[in-house]
């Protein structure tokens, strides 16, 4: 009774506030799951949903493409059941005819069930390589200002595979594509057999980032002129929905300050900064800006970003510092993977600017038959990827030809208070709650 009484005395001065704690520590946990409708940003939502779908059959056409006849018995396919994200029961075979467009079955004489594509999906396929080769050389361009924006200059080959799509990489970058750019990187391998990408020369143009390229292009002092890049003071685009105005109500001034303060290159050696400072965080909110504009969607999972926390000078709690700059970032949940979103490079669900890899991956969905609407999806807050798919495609196709209806459904869904600048809780709600009655019965 005694210590409790002393770590409520301890905490109340901190998050106590007109005497509502119980309220706040009930009410403001900043898991994404959390928020309310009012806070999801309904258009990119829908992105997430059907670009969820065209990853699943996107794989797969992959998968086929590289066997020898472009065929593989369905059986087989049980290997991939993770990759798909298609849990059991459901059978893969009833995932295939869903989409009769791209994906052919037939039993051979015995009976052995097999998957091969349709020639619409081998053209496809084709005009995806087409693509890809012509996208090689800016590919390179960021792989290569990814190893100058990391610690070491060096990163891990299985790391940077997890962005393969999302930088739109060859099937073969692993064994082939990596080396050949000598002029730009090299594979090296370490005596325990871990094999880094590793930087071969520094390109000072390529330590510009895309926002000083957007703000200040040709303007004296941007860093073109620098070898080593330094202290930047190019504010973020930010973008709120609508429904995000309070936002500006209570910490505009907040915003202001931290959009007016200086920063350190994405390019620049960070070990120097202090973890935690506004100094630190304004820098990891630059190389998160950078790295998203690399990709295809100006999106990524984010548990692949995870993964870089060390090479990149970035925070242990990624994901608060994502939430935080709502007016820069939007995270998304569906199924159990968290996607992070630029938002300025969209307006409304579409991305303002495709280049030709996002284009072919509407051809895609165009045959998958999405067509956002009729059928409502609540959030998956649980289950996998594969299991709101399943929900989205059930009863929906039965015919051969049958199409996926979907629309997002805006209600039942997470809740959190606006999360911009505010200090961090040392205790998550769950904890607070249980040392509260804990009191409360002592």
């Amino acid at each position: 009774m005694l210590m409790c009484n002393r770590w409520l005395g301890r905490t109340r001065d901190r998050y106590c506030y007109h005497g509502e704690f119980l309220i706040r520590w009930m009410t403001s946990s900043r898991r994404v799951q959390d928020r309310s409708k009012k806070k999801r940003v309904h258009d990119l939502e829908v992105v997430t949903e059907k670009w969820k779908i065209v990853s699943k059959i996107i794989y797969l056409m992959e998968l086929l493409k590289q066997e020898p006849e472009m065929i593989i018995p369905v059986r087989s396919l049980e290997n991939h059941r993770r990759q798909i994200n298609l849990p059991k029961p459901h059978r893969i075979s009833d995932f295939l005819r869903k989409t009769p467009k791209l994906f052919e079955l037939y039993k051979d004489q015995k009976g052995v069930l097999w998957c091969g594509m349709t020639p619409k999906a081998e053209d496809l396929m084709e005009q995806q390589q087409r693509v890809i080769e012509d996208h090689a050389d800016k590919a390179a361009e960021y792989v290569t200002r990814f190893l100058m924006m990391s610690v070491e200059k060096r990163l891990p080959l299985e790391k940077i595979a997890h962005f393969r799509r999302d930088f739109g990489l060859s099937l073969d970058f692993r064994v082939h594509w990596v080396h050949k750019y000598p002029q730009h990187f090299k594979v090296v391998k370490t005596l325990d057999g871990i094999e880094f990408l590793e930087l071969v020369s520094w390109n000072p143009e390529w330590a510009i980032t895309e926002l000083e390229k957007k703000v200040v292009r040709g303007v004296a002092g941007s860093g073109s002129e620098s070898e080593f890049p330094g202290v930047l003071s190019v504010p973020f685009p930010l973008k709120f929905p609508s429904n995000y105005k309070r936002v500006y109500r209570y910490y505009a001034e907040k915003i202001q300050h931290f959009q007016e303060m200086s920063y350190l290159s994405p390019y620049a050696d960070a070990r120097g900064l202090k973890a935690g400072s506004l100094e630190f965080d304004k820098r990891a909110v630059a190389v998160m800006h950078e790295l998203l504009n690399f990709t295809i969607e100006k999106r990524l999972v984010t548990d692949h970003l995870t993964h870089f926390r060390w090479e990149l000078v970035m925070p242990q709690k990624l994901m608060r510092l994502l939430l935080k700059h709502c007016g820069i970032f939007y995270v998304s949940e569906r199924g159990k993977r968290f996607s992070v979103f630029l938002t300025e490079a969209y307006e409304g669900s579409e991305l303002i600017e495709k280049c030709p890899l996002v284009l072919w991956k509407e051809k895609v969905l165009g045959l998958v038959g999405y067509r956002g609407r009729k059928k409502k999806l609540e959030v998956c807050s649980e289950g996998s990827d594969a299991e709101c798919y399943d929900d989205l495609v059930s009863d929906q196709c039965d015919s051969e030809m049958g199409e996926l209806h979907v629309q997002i459904d805006q209600t039942g869904t997470l809740d959190y208070e606006d999360p911009l600048l505010e200090d961090d809780l040392e205790m998550d709600v769950g904890e607070i709650a249980h040392t509260y009655r804990k009191f409360e019965n002592s």
